[in-house]
């Protein structure tokens, strides 16, 4: 097989998995609470719920897709809603069984708090051992609505228990009365958070300062909530409707640049209030403890409901899903794989119901006036705590022994070349419409050079060729060490004081972002190393007629390596493509010669596959369609 000249060491491998943080976190706090220099840290309703909760769902949501939440809609809503229903109906007659003095409201506001899983728990865990994207989108969706229903149901609890003392729930309150009051939150909410949407970006149309536009960013989830609030409508639901539909519409809304810089202050926000958030969670154990041990609760009663609610969340939620499954959702195929969501999928979805802190918060929200009301709070702490170590650590285990598959890198990467591809040639049909302007610094072919060489880089992370550096790698490592010595001469000039200092901070901005484009670029090639398939699944649009009536593969004369480099001499190529109309196999458009496509070109071939080793999918040259 003829060599290449491109070569290099291959990256290290992506480390192991490891125990979550989230659950460290939770127990390097537990541990802290009882050091006697280890301030008491009392967390209240308010600061939970007004101080950190909307900031964490503002950034939760405008990560999450729009698309794919309203893909997933009729999955969300059930969980979002029936399951916190059931879980809260269903909590609550427990805890009245296992210890009867305690009242119908109060066991309902158990309920309640228990009921909902928490989005700070559910993308902190589910995004770092990698589960399908769909069960994410699900999880992410119901994590962020179930906070409205449970909120909404512990505020009738507690009216109905301000109002009377023991007697029975359905004396003073009706189910019209608590969906009445569900729909009238829900309105006010999405009222609310369509409102601040079209105020915050009717004002970003107008403003092109990074730094205003993220501080208005900032402000955004807190306006959200209080004026929700203010109305008697869900805070949870206006955050959460103006981040999905600011954070699907910033491309329109925002400049590049203040698109970027929100992008890394909201990143930098939720790592530090997701981690802060957890360690406070710990940081309540002793206090908590402390308390219930004054209330004079048998602690037999206190340990039964903790494990008993426990044990309630849990199989309540794996009972709810199955039968919603298969009776009310009827998932369709899945995009990336292209096969319905198996049972599997699903009994992850049961077991990833972690609570986290809104539970704890929503737990302080119950008045003091409650019977048991320490017992309910500690429950709370249990319930939160245990999903977290028992669902949050044998999560992992349960998804590699169900052998669900991880998002593919590779077909990421695939999917990213294809649409790089597109976009590419819908921006140079409107370069063609310059084609017969003056052009005497050949502006035009720069500009067509430049689209292919993006392209190329994006095509040239693909193959599985372990040890030897693409063009593009090169290019990479060489502009590295360039930029290594262009800083070090600025900072020597700087050194001097001969250069206005603006001048030299903007010189050296200028640097940084080449720089970390290119830091980027490197950290998605180490993401490769571990996958082995492409197929061309993720990404695929639609196929053109020229997919549909081309075949998966065909025989050829040659195996690995492109027939017309050896023809001509040419020992060097990037990686190899083969026509599925007559089987000549050809380098791809990385490679120096590109005779791929010009094979295409010149044989009117459309349809070429790659023949990379594990590697099937298709690509045609006339469409620019993946398939």
């Amino acid at each position: 097989m003829p060599s290449r000249s491109w070569s290099s060491p291959s990256p290290p491998s992506a480390a192991g998995t490891t125990c979550p943080p989230p659950l460290v976190l939770v127990a390097l706090g537990a541990g802290a609470s009882f050091l006697p220099f280890v301030p008491e840290v009392h967390l209240t309703s308010e600061v939970v719920l007004v101080g950190l909760l909307p900031p964490l769902l503002y950034a939760a949501a405008l990560q999450t897709s729009l698309v794919d939440f309203n893909a997933n809609r009729r999955a969300i809503l059930l969980l979002s809603i029936g399951l916190v229903a059931f879980t809260t109906v269903g909590v609550a007659v427990v805890a009245y069984a296992v210890i009867p003095a305690v009242t119908w409201p109060a066991a309902f506001a158990l309920g309640a708090v228990v009921a909902p899983p928490d989005a700070v728990s559910a993308t902190a865990i589910a995004r770092r051992i990698g589960i399908p994207r769909r069960i994410v989108t699900i999880l992410e969706g119901e994590s962020l609505l179930n906070d409205a229903t449970a909120l909404v149901a512990l505020r009738t609890a507690i009216a109905v228990g301000g109002a009377g003392t023991a007697v029975a729930l359905g004396d003073q309150i009706t189910v019209l009365d608590v969906g009445l009051d569900f729909v009238l939150a829900a309105a006010g909410g999405v009222l609310v958070g369509l409102v601040l949407y079209f105020v915050v970006g009717r004002v970003r149309r107008r403003v092109t300062d990074p730094v205003i536009d993220t501080s208005l960013s900032l402000v955004t989830p807190f306006v959200a909530y209080v004026a929700a609030e203010e109305i008697h409508g869900s805070g949870v639901l206006a955050v959460v409707v103006a981040g999905l539909l600011l954070g699907h519409k910033a491309p329109i809304l925002q400049t590049a640049g203040s698109r970027v810089a929100e992008r890394l202050n909201w990143r930098t926000i939720q790592f530090l209030l997701e981690n802060v958030v957890f360690l406070l969670i710990g940081l309540q154990v002793r206090w908590i403890l402390r308390d219930v041990q004054d209330s004079g609760v048998p602690v037999t009663d206190v340990v039964t409901l903790c494990l008993a609610t426990f044990a309630a969340v849990v199989v309540l939620r794996l009972v709810w899903v199955f039968p919603a499954r298969y009776l009310l959702v009827r998932p369709a195929r899945d995009r990336e794989t292209g096969e319905h969501p198996s049972w599997q999928h699903t009994t992850v979805l049961g077991w990833a119901g972690m609570r986290g802190v809104v539970t704890l918060a929503a737990a302080f929200a119950i008045p003091k006036e409650f019977d048991y009301r320490e017992t309910l709070i500690l429950t709370a702490l249990f319930v939160a705590a245990a999903t977290l170590f028992v669902q949050g650590s044998t999560l992992p285990w349960l998804v590699k022994a169900l052998k669900l598959p991880r998002p593919d890198p590779r077909e990421d990467a695939l999917a990213r070349a294809a649409l790089f591809e597109k976009a590419s040639a819908a921006g140079l049909e409107v370069l063609e419409l310059h084609h017969n302007d003056d052009d005497p610094f050949n502006t035009v072919q720069s500009l067509r050079d430049r689209s292919a060489q993006r392209n190329t880089a994006a095509w040239e992370r693909l193959g599985n060729n372990p040890g030897e550096e693409t063009p593009s790698e090169s290019y990479t490592r060489l502009r590295l060490e360039m930029l290594d010595a262009e800083r070090a001469k600025v900072l020597h000039v700087r050194s001097t004081g001969s250069i206005p200092h603006e001048v030299v901070e903007d010189v050296l901005a200028t640097l940084d972002v080449e720089e970390s484009m290119l830091d980027v670029s490197t950290a998605r090639n180490e993401e490769l190393n571990d996958s082995e398939t492409v197929s061309g699944i993720a990404g695929t649009i639609a196929l053109c007629e020229h997919l549909r009536s081309a075949p998966r593969d065909v025989e050829s004369r040659v195996e690995r390596e492109c027939e017309d480099c050896v023809r001509d001499g040419f020992t060097q190529w990037v990686h190899l493509r083969k026509c599925l109309e007559c089987g000549h196999m050809a380098c791809c458009d990385s490679s120096p010669r590109r005779h791929a496509s010009l094979h295409a070109e010149e044989a009117a071939h459309p349809v070429m596959r790659s023949a990379e080793p594990g590697e099937d999918w298709r690509w045609c040259f006339v469409d620019n369609r993946l398939g």
